[in-house]
């Protein structure tokens, strides 16, 4: 299993947009890479948003990343402080309940 991470930091006060623009526009350009297994997007309270997204390969993972960021850069560049960063690497532990 391979794991795609996006980070960036939104506006304040942008939670309800950027939810809303993430599900219509960040789930169909992710779930539509090959090798896709699961997206989850996590808001901390100092307005980090991260998005982890898991691929059974690591070319799922980079690719995920490619079009993520052009579509970050497109679409949720006004609700963002500044450019979001990506990392793609094999996940080396993991549990479910």
């Amino acid at each position: 299993m391979y794991a795609a991470i996006r980070q960036g930091k939104a506006k304040a006060g942008k939670v309800e947009e950027l939810t809303r623009r993430i599900k219509e526009g960040a789930i169909p350009v992710i779930s539509g890479v090959e090798g896709f297994m699961g997206y989850y997007v996590v808001y901390t309270p100092d307005d980090t948003v991260i998005a982890i997204s898991l691929f059974n390969n690591f070319a799922g993972a980079e690719e995920s990343n490619k079009r993520a960021l052009a579509w970050i850069e497109h679409d949720l560049e006004q609700l963002l402080t500044g450019p979001a960063t990506a990392v793609a690497g094999p996940v080396i532990v993991h549990t479910l309940a």
